[in-house]
């Protein structure tokens, strides 16, 4: 299990403490230094069965200067989306705790993050 997080947001200490008090192993990633790849931020929408938009952060400065939310929401625009996340990883919604099964959640409930937990394989 890993979980991808920003250690300045309230949402990603909160879902540390959950996995903390359950005695969880996981992996940390601080994905605004340790940035995903385009590769790797397709196979976390793969698991997540999310498109890119779906887990972006369009309130953010870098959003509003890419223009972010007149972007194209379909298929065609899928590449330019993981693009720009990958280039500002600040977009990216957290925490997502990839889980033991193959999938992932966006974890931003005490219960998203417990239900990563029940997906133990």
């Amino acid at each position: 299990m890993e979980i991808w997080i920003n250690p300045a947001c309230s949402k990603c200490r909160g879902a540390l403490t959950v996995l903390d008090a359950e005695g969880a192993d996981y992996t940390v990633r601080r994905y605004l230094e340790d940035v995903p790849s385009p590769d790797e931020i397709r196979a976390v929408l793969d698991r997540l069965g999310l498109e890119p938009w779906e887990i972006a952060r369009t309130q953010e400065a870098a959003a509003k200067e890419l223009g972010l939310k007149e972007w194209p929401r379909q298929a065609g625009s899928r590449e330019r989306w993981i693009v720009a996340l990958s280039e500002h990883p600040e977009l990216i919604q957290r925490p997502i705790i990839t889980a033991d099964d193959g999938s992932a959640v966006v974890a931003r409930s005490e219960e998203a993050v417990r239900d990563a937990l029940r997906r133990r394989s």
